[in-house]
């Protein structure tokens, strides 16, 4: 749909006192992304004339969110409620306008078919004002829609001032609205700041509108989770638990498997291709795309990274901006950090970590080894407890080592240095030199063996052992202190 004669205004200008933090409500995060990112990115497909946000509370940084989704930032300084600040945008919004959708930036769950069909209901209704209402069992905090018998909107009742029958009332106001422009910047210049907080509301104008007799429709919300904000650390919570069910039942419904759905971490911007099996305590982040048949299972953590197809994923693996190519395995508790390139059929084992490193297609690090800064060739075998020193104190140096390489156990690789291919590197080797290719290094303290040496020895130890039982033991010393007679002892 596009609303070419309409504008969005999202207003992301307080600071969420009720949240008790140095950062404001809209930058709390939600499904992995901040609160008005998921506003925004609602609004988009709508194609409105413009998307404006209304900051002021660490306006630099919210402006930094949303300037890359295309959205327009205004500053409203004070900061004197929702009306003033629809007040603010007005500045930027084109004379062309002719509708506004005002949203609030701490709405994540809000969906675009929502948008749409209340902007839909707006136009066919010929309204001043349309609300965005939903239906909650528990309605408690919300100010409630009274509506008349027609249907169209008589009032919106803050809790406070609510009677006990409207109080029963469980149709609320979102907060969310579509105005007719013409109609609402009257109404607006009307409003007064008659409340503790000496503010100005827009559900005031919407009051106004209807002094005036304007006609004030409300469009029910088909999921009431639409409406939720966060203004407290709960709310945080229930929404992010909301969006993560959400997603999960998206994935499913597109092909992946994923066993106790309730336990799995997925963000936004994940994408899972079919056939995909996920485990339970998973968690999926930031940009992670991951392809078909894959088994990813249980505890692993995989952030920002790409795995092709078929990669199998061991047991509590920590994966960051890593790509894992076709046919990759990895783990149990693999940890590949950022930069680590698995090539098709690559294997990295377990407590093996990889950072800043190629492994080529089949090469493998089968367990407890560290691999920084390397490029290890197709078919190479990395024995268990390799290093490569990458670090010298100052540098970064690189490892390189060639094809169908052999690396024995215990090893450690002296960067830069480099093993040519098809090379051995015998166990406990300490390599600080190039090493040719075909050729095998040996790097460590020569072996002596002494023929006899233990025996000789276990007979010497049995021999003082022996000796040590036969000797006499020692007669107690008698105590040089002279015994009391029995006399003296009863005298005293």
């Amino acid at each position: 749909m596009a609303a070419k004669d309409t504008v969005v205004i999202v207003l992301a200008a307080g600071k969420g006192t009720r949240l008790y933090s140095g950062v404001a409500k809209v930058l709390h995060r939600v499904g992995g992304r901040s609160l008005v990112e998921h506003v925004v990115r609602a609004c988009q497909p709508l194609k409105a004339a413009d998307t404006i946000v209304v900051v002021g509370f660490q306006a630099d940084a919210v402006a930094a969110a949303v300037t890359p989704l295309g959205a327009k930032t205004i500053i409203q300084n004070p900061q004197r409620g929702t009306g003033h600040a629809v007040q603010s945008a007005r500045r930027a919004i084109r004379r062309s306008a002719k509708f506004a959708v005002v949203v609030p930036g701490d709405a994540p769950l809000l969906r675009t078919e929502t948008l749409s069909a209340l902007i839909a209901a707006h136009r066919s209704g010929d309204a001043a004002a349309t609300i965005l209402s939903a239906q909650l069992p528990d309605p408690t905090g919300y100010g409630r829609i009274i509506r008349k018998n027609d249907g169209t909107v008589a009032a919106v009742v803050e809790e406070s001032a609510a009677s006990p029958e409207q109080r029963a009332i469980t149709e609320v106001n979102s907060s969310i609205y579509c105005f007719t422009l013409d109609k609402l910047w009257p109404s607006l210049a009307s409003l007064k700041p008659n409340n503790v907080h000496k503010e100005l509301y827009l559900t005031d104008a919407i009051a106004l509108l209807n002094e005036r007799r304007e006609r004030v429709l409300a469009s029910i919300a088909p999921d009431p989770n639409e409406i939720l904000g966060c203004n407290t650390r709960a709310s945080l919570a229930d929404a992010d638990r909301i969006f993560r069910q959400r997603k999960a039942a998206a994935l499913m419904d597109s092909g992946v498997t994923i066993y106790f759905p309730e336990s799995a971490v997925v963000d936004a911007a994940v994408a899972v291709g079919r056939d995909t099996v996920i485990e339970p305590g998973v968690e999926l982040l930031g940009n992670t795309k991951i392809g078909e048949r894959c088994t990813i299972r249980t505890g692993s953590i995989i952030t920002d990274s790409r795995l092709d197809d078929d990669v199998y994923v061991e047991p509590y693996s920590v994966v960051t901006e890593s790509r894992l190519a076709n046919n990759t395995r990895i783990g149990p508790f693999a940890r590949l950090r950022p930069g680590a390139d698995l090539r098709e059929g690559a294997r990295v084992g377990n407590f093996v970590e990889v950072k800043k490193s190629v492994l080529h297609e089949g090469a493998k690090a089968p367990h407890l080894t560290y691999l920084g800064d390397a490029t290890i060739g197709a078919g190479a075998n990395i024995g268990a407890g390799t290093i490569t020193c990458n670090y010298d104190g100052v540098h970064k140096n690189q490892t390189v080592i060639g094809k169908r390489v052999f690396i024995g156990s215990d090893s450690a690789l002296v960067a830069p240095v480099r093993i040519g291919d098809g090379a051995y590197v015998a166990a406990g080797s300490t390599i600080t030199e190039n090493v040719p290719a075909d050729a095998l290094a040996i790097a460590r303290g020569r072996q002596i063996n002494k023929p006899g040496w233990a025996a000789v020895r276990r007979a010497q130890i049995a021999k003082e052992l022996k000796a040590g039982s036969k000797a006499k033991p020692r007669k107690k010393q008698k105590s040089k202190r002279p015994r009391a007679s029995r006399k003296s002892s009863r005298r005293r």
